[in-house]
């Protein structure tokens, strides 16, 4: 069962991230998946971000359809990342995707961890 989408439940993905979830989704020869985004125990900070591709539908899943990029949030993780914004980026100092979170009250130096 997927729990309705609402303002604080929601996630935003820049059309720079859209477009490259397409193109490895495209890569990989598969429409059937969405991106999850959870968020786990762990890191320096004590939470963890974990973005993967997934075709399960778990129970209290939120699920968005957000530029044809089909997003997952497990009700667990909901409250860690609502009005999160999803970005790529690609230069010279860092290539991956990037999660600015307002519900983050501190991270570690190299961002991969939040509390």
């Amino acid at each position: 069962m997927t729990t309705e989408v609402t303002q604080e439940s929601s996630v935003v993905i820049t059309d720079v991230a859209a477009n490259k979830v397409r193109a490895l989704l495209e890569q990989e020869g598969r429409d059937d998946l969405n991106l999850r985004i959870a968020v786990q125990p762990g890191g320096c900070s004590g939470l963890r971000y974990q973005l993967f591709f997934d075709d399960r539908n778990l129970d209290g899943d939120v699920r968005q359809e957000i530029s044809g990029v089909g997003v997952v949030v497990d009700r667990m993780s909901v409250p860690y990342l609502g009005g999160a914004v999803i970005d790529f980026v690609d230069t010279i100092e860092k290539q991956g995707f990037t999660i600015d979170n307002p519900n983050a009250t501190g991270s570690c130096a190299c961002g991969d961890s939040f509390h």
